[in-house]
């Protein structure tokens, strides 16, 4: 299968790497060539727009930092909907707004093509390694016959259900993280104050009821002062800015999600929307006078684990066989 891959940047960049391991012919596109230079020195080929990709290749995937970057790479003049061919696939890598995944989905169905969202939740670090997780929104038979790479991409995938469901779900796991990351600065910030050792708060917190992934990963970068996690904190906000337009199309009303938004906004507005979302934590920091450091953390997270060829995570209580199920000993 011949696969095109727009967007290089922090996730998208790395998940390229994936897919020239597993050995796709690979064509690539990003709007600095300089970025695309690497792939192309390992062989991957280069299209001169999104069309020219969408009329090479069986599926293009799109791994963008905004909706609206994405409906232009999607239908502009030179667009990948006036290249799409019969049969062929968009998958949307991108975190974005289910409705709008939806209304171009109806657009590439109309080409007679068939999309996917499939956004990815685990870190840039386990995107480096092919670890990462995998939604993908569907029918049955597009998730099939677009397994393949997405198993090359991804270690557990998760078939969501129709197309947009995917994202749904991608911006509600992004809610919680987001969430555990703010009550995680003010855990370290109290523990701090209250006298305790930063490095037992890690292990205390670590071993607990109370570690997550977030703890276990952004908390480190936290404590290294590096506060490199990959992500920055505008696109925090618009992940949770885009939970919240689903909570409030749904006709819920919300307790916690606007005060995440109004905190990131304030964070956005002290230090840069390019902040690395981490670096939130400073807020409290300066209120209380003190840095939340210590030593033997990483100024990075590296994956360290074996990659495996993906496997499809079946929910609980689905009589569906899974199409790959994952190796002896590995959950």
């Amino acid at each position: 299968m011949k696969v095109g891959f727009i967007g290089l940047g922090n996730v998208g960049g790395k998940l390229c790497g994936s897919l020239l391991r597993n050995g796709f012919d690979l064509t690539v596109r990003d709007l600095d060539k300089d970025v695309a230079q690497p792939f192309l020195d390992k062989g991957a080929h280069w299209a001169e727009s999104p069309k020219a990709m969408a009329e090479a290749v069986d599926i293009v995937i799109t791994c963008l930092p905004s909706p609206a970057a994405s409906a232009e790479v999607m239908e502009s003049e030179d667009g990948v909907l006036a290249g799409l061919q019969q049969g062929s696939i968009w998958a949307e890598m991108s975190t974005t707004d289910e409705s709008e995944v939806r209304r171009l989905g109806e657009l590439v169905k109309a080409r007679g093509a068939e999309p996917i969202d499939c956004p990815v939740s685990g870190g840039c670090h386990r995107a480096a390694t092919g670890n990462i997780s995998i939604f993908a929104g569907c029918t049955r038979e597009t998730f099939e016959r677009a397994f393949p790479v997405i198993q090359s991409l991804g270690r557990r995938i998760l078939h969501t259900g129709e197309l947009g469901s995917a994202s749904i779900l991608k911006v509600v796991t992004n809610y919680l993280a987001t969430a555990n990351l703010v009550t995680l600065s003010e855990a370290l910030v109290t523990c701090k104050l209250a006298g305790m050792d930063l490095n037992t708060s890690y292990e205390a917190i670590r071993i607990s009821s109370g570690t997550s992934f977030v703890h276990e990963t952004e908390s480190q970068v936290i404590l290294n002062g590096s506060r490199d996690i990959n992500f920055t904190m505008d696109l925090v906000r618009k992940d949770i800015g885009l939970f919240q337009a689903v909570a409030e199309r749904a006709g819920i009303e919300l307790e916690i999600s606007p005060l995440l938004i109004d905190i990131f906004k304030d964070g956005e507005a002290r230090y840069g929307a390019r902040e690395w979302s981490p670096n939130i934590i400073r807020r409290l920091e300066e209120a209380a006078g003190v840095d939340i450091l210590a030593e033997g953390f990483p100024a990075e997270m590296v994956d360290d684990e074996p990659e495996y060829p993906g496997w499809e995570v079946v929910p609980k209580g689905t009589s569906r066989k899974p199409l790959v199920s994952p190796p002896d000993g590995v959950e």
